[in-house]
């Protein structure tokens, strides 16, 4: 089968099959079980191993670790947080919204120091201003970042376009806290490295409930003294949870690889990640081997949260994504890799950690999650061995979103404000035409 059609080029790239760990054996008794083999879970058995090498750990993925978001994502570890710095300083307090940014800014180094052999490039990233309302944004995000002491830079037209050679560049803002990655690689490094420390990682292993001291799966029951809620994407899934956070799919395209003279005409040298200020999100980066991997929201929300492998194709939305990547570039590359996948979006957008009698979670970040992941893994270790911590008093600890609306009102809601977007979009270039 062509995978172009069906895989994630950074699965792929990593020319090895999904590893295949047993499943669980039967009923077992463990002190933390985690739900959840992607980067939330991994990193949170990381660092709950080397806190306490004596800890009995367990980690029950339904499919195979990296399997959902975090072997299918932009590759962008970014100190980017859904919620901006101002809204969270009105409701948290200037202190705590400046510290939260940058935890995760610390994150993205953290991420490196760990040495998981992912193609980490920190460049920083660029987000380009293509119209006179996309750089209005532009001017007021530096202004806020500059208001609370962020590293967010405003460019001219002639800096921005020597880092990326873009078509009609009026400015941009650049963030150093950007790491550009093999997000596959990430997941499968980090799975390696939790197995090798002691922790029994069951794949195939689907959870079917979770309650304070036990987890109800498919091959049997865990009983644990915590078990952390590590689905994000897949939360809906799960009994008592499918209003918890919304499944919305952001879909992504790469191309074959580049020839080094397209390469000196679009930049990236540092493969600095990229996008613009649309309204409708966009992202990109230059990968290690030379191809531009770009991807965007645009399709659907599925109602009652349903999630499907039918949904990480959509010929609608992938070939919106090519004709953007020409227009952005001036080119029109071969496309060797379609595929998508969903993220989880809380009803506030604000991502959280938490752990309440027994029962942890985090998760809900917006499609931010390669570096906030790691903050949340290191922030859930702390909570669970009892280590109180700068991480732990960080305002999304113990933050709980409310309910999203029960169907069809979420489905017409969620649908409404993604055609939204592009509409204002369009709008937008209609005008400046």
């Amino acid at each position: 089968m062509d995978p172009a059609l069906n895989e994630s080029f950074w699965l792929a790239a990593t020319g090895e099959p999904a590893a295949a760990r047993e499943p669980l054996p039967g009923d077992r008794s463990v002190d933390v079980a985690i739900v959840g083999g992607g980067y939330t879970g991994l990193w949170t058995a990381y660092y709950l191993a080397r806190a306490d090498p004596g800890l009995r750990i367990a980690v029950l993925e339904a499919e195979y670790a990296g399997f959902g978001a975090s072997g299918r994502n932009g590759g962008w570890c970014s100190g980017l947080f859904p919620v901006p710095v101002g809204k969270l300083a009105r409701r948290y307090g200037r202190e705590q919204a400046v510290a939260m940014h940058r935890a995760l800014a610390a994150s993205v180094d953290e991420v490196g120091r760990t040495g998981i052999d992912c193609s980490y490039a920190k460049g920083g990233t660029i987000a380009l201003a293509r119209s006179a309302p996309q750089l209005r944004r532009a001017e007021a995000e530096a202004r806020e970042a500059e208001e609370y002491g962020l590293d967010v830079r405003l460019l001219d037209a002639a800096a921005a376009s020597e880092i990326c050679g873009a078509t009609g560049v009026l400015g941009a803002t650049y963030s150093p806290d950007c790491a550009s990655l093999q997000p596959a690689s990430l997941v499968r490094g980090l799975a390696a490295a939790v197995a090798a420390s002691g922790v029994a990682i069951y794949e195939n292993t689907r959870a079917l409930r979770l309650s304070r001291g036990s987890v109800v799966t498919d091959h049997g029951t865990v009983r644990a003294d915590v078990v952390v809620r590590a689905l994000e994407g897949y939360t809906a899934g799960l009994a008592g949870h499918r209003r918890t956070l919304a499944p919305v799919y952001s879909l992504m395209i790469a191309t074959e690889p580049l020839p080094q003279s397209t390469w000196d005409r679009i930049g990236l040298a540092r493969r600095e990640t990229f996008t613009d200020h649309r309204h409708m999100i966009v992202y990109g980066q230059r990968t290690a081997d030379d191809r531009l991997a770009f991807g965007g929201r645009g399709a659907p929300y599925h109602f009652g949260s349903s999630v499907r492998p039918a949904y990480d194709q959509s010929p609608r939305v992938f070939s919106a994504l090519r004709r953007t990547l020409t227009e952005l570039f001036g080119i029109d590359p071969p496309i060797a890799y379609r595929w998508g996948g969903p993220l989880g979006i809380p009803r506030d957008w604000m991502p959280s950690v938490g752990l309440d009698n027994g029962l942890a979670w985090a998760g809900g970040y917006v499609g931010d999650g390669v570096a906030a992941t790691n903050l949340a893994g290191r922030t859930l270790a702390d909570l669970i061995t009892g280590n109180l911590t700068d991480l732990t008093t960080l305002p999304w600890v113990g933050h709980r979103s409310r309910p999203w609306e029960p169907e069809p009102v979420r489905w017409l809601g969620i649908n409404a404000a993604l055609r939204g977007a592009g509409l204002r979009d369009r709008w937008e270039l209609a005008r400046e035409r």
